[in-house]
């Protein structure tokens, strides 16, 4: 008898992405590169599980000290950070959202019927393998999936949850939880279902999938289950996940054949039919211009969007896959009535502590021609004349 194929949530989800990217990770054991939010994440789960070991929190210096402990148990080259930089950015990151969701929630006192629930159930042929964040108890019976999130996405589609729902209703442990915290439940069954964005302290909840829902998602599970076991692993090509994939080099969809490669040897490419005249440096110099002008305004543009957005969110940290943006408040204050403020100043004998020689301030004195020659002299000889050059550059017509 053939044993059940060892599947999961994340085997699903990489063999949906690309066939041939799950056959390199699950069959051929290729490992891929580590990456720095899969270590984020990791560290942050392993702080949840802490604090949720006792009905009450753990003190926040202790568990701050249990974070630190834990992320300095590997390298920046381990977790996949890019640099020590990076890598002390991510864990104060991890501080931030650490500080905010105690603050949030230490005062609830809850009590979870589980946390990072590792559960192996054969179902339909297949040895379903979970390990579901948390599980809280609602009472009567009733009990509510919890998944945290630490990425960039904030809304997510449920199938994950639908994956545990579908453990959950076939696993005798949920009982057993839920009947040691309370034996006179009846009834037991998954009430609620949600993901908790811990960056933002968000959360998103489903109500339990329906019963043709789960036949449905279900049914996408075992077809997904049938191509692998029939070894149906042709690549699914697209621009932006083969632009990040670690097993690009590899891929056949990026190799020429042998018969191609051969081909390609004896029969060198033919030269285009027209090549273009090399550019002058004039003409260089004007698409140069043109592109750094284009590039401006879409820096602009892009500017207001994700100021938007993350305004919108409450963020005031944002990760993307190389870079981060951070919204920083900016306060200024004008005094509109400049004669009023001096003599006010004058009256409270503070007007000298507010005249300051200011780099503007000497330049706009040195050259509005309001100085003697000598005055122009004198204060010259205080100058170290530094020269550089300031690109501008502007849309003609403007």
């Amino acid at each position: 008898m053939a044993s059940a194929l060892s599947f999961s949530y994340s085997k699903l989800g990489l063999y949906k992405e690309c066939p041939q990217k799950y056959k390199f990770r699950y069959i051929d054991k290729i490992p891929e590169r580590q990456k720095y939010y899969f270590a984020f994440g990791t560290a942050l789960h392993k702080v949840m599980e802490y604090l949720y070991a006792a009905p009450a929190f753990p003190p926040l210096e202790t568990t701050l000290k249990f974070f630190k402990s834990d992320w300095d148990s590997t390298s920046f080259e381990a977790k996949g950070y890019a640099s020590q930089l990076k890598e002390q950015e991510g864990y104060q990151e991890g501080v931030r959202i650490i500080k905010a969701y105690y603050a949030k929630h230490e005062a609830e006192k809850l009590n979870p019927l589980s946390t990072e629930m590792r559960t192996t159930v054969q179902i339909d042929g297949l040895s379903v393998i979970s390990i579901i964040d948390r599980i809280d108890y609602l009472g009567q019976g009733q009990v509510s999936i919890l998944d945290y999130k630490t990425g960039k996405t904030l809304s997510r589609e449920p199938d994950q949850l639908m994956m545990y729902q579908k453990v959950m209703d076939n696993n005798p442990k949920l009982s057993e939880l839920v009947l040691a915290r309370d034996p006179s439940a009846k009834n037991i069954q998954v009430a609620s279902m949600l993901f908790y964005h811990l960056p933002t302290l968000k959360a998103q909840s489903f109500q339990p999938a329906s019963k043709e829902e789960i036949g449905d998602f279900w049914a996408g599970v075992l077809q997904v289950a049938t191509n692998i076991k029939a070894a149906k692993f042709a690549p699914d090509p697209g621009e932006t996940k083969c632009r990040w994939c670690d097993y690009k080099p590899m891929c056949p969809v990026w190799q020429l054949s042998p018969s191609e490669l051969s081909k390609q040897e004896a029969e060198p490419a033919p030269l285009p039919k027209e090549q273009a005249a090399p550019l002058t440096p004039t003409e260089e110099l004007t698409q140069k211009v043109d592109a750094y002008g284009k590039a401006l305004e879409q820096v602009e543009t892009l500017g207001k969007e994700i100021k938007t957005l993350m305004k919108e969110n409450n963020f005031n940290l944002h990760f993307g896959k190389h870079y981060q943006a951070e919204l920083e408040k900016i306060n200024k204050i004008e005094f509109k009535d400049q004669e009023k403020t001096v003599e006010t100043l004058k009256e409270l004998n503070l007007l000298p502590k507010v005249l300051r020689p200011t780099l503007s301030a000497l330049q706009t004195l040195l050259t509005n021609g309001s100085l003697t020659a000598e005055e122009q002299k004198k204060l010259n000889s205080l100058a170290t004349k530094v020269e550089s050059l300031k690109l501008i550059c502007k849309k003609i017509g403007d």
